[in-house]
């Protein structure tokens, strides 16, 4: 994991995996939740559907170099728990 490059880790079905905010994936983000910017993001947060969930989170975990998981995320064994963890550390790491 690069704590520089804001990455963070989680464990999903069953494997840690890695997840990165990087400029692609809030790209992909705003695209596939239809929104613009920071504010309009901060907004969509903070009442996520399961889909924007894991649409979020497939766009981290293409970020962090998990591609296989973040295309396979509606057939994989994710609790909806562990994915909301792991897009606030995500989200918190990019901060940092």
């Amino acid at each position: 994991m690069n704590g520089v490059r804001g990455e963070a880790t989680a464990t999903l079905a069953g494997a840690e995996r890695r997840l990165c905010l990087t400029l692609g994936a809030l790209a992909e983000i705003e695209t596939a939740l239809a929104i613009e910017g920071a504010a309009g993001l901060a907004e969509r947060m903070r009442t996520l559907s399961a889909r924007d969930l894991m649409v979020v989170l497939a766009a981290l975990l293409r970020g962090g170099g998990e591609h296989a998981l973040a295309g396979e995320l509606g057939q994989a064994a994710v609790d909806p728990r562990e994915a909301a963890e792991a897009v606030a550390k995500a989200f918190v790491a990019a901060a940092g």
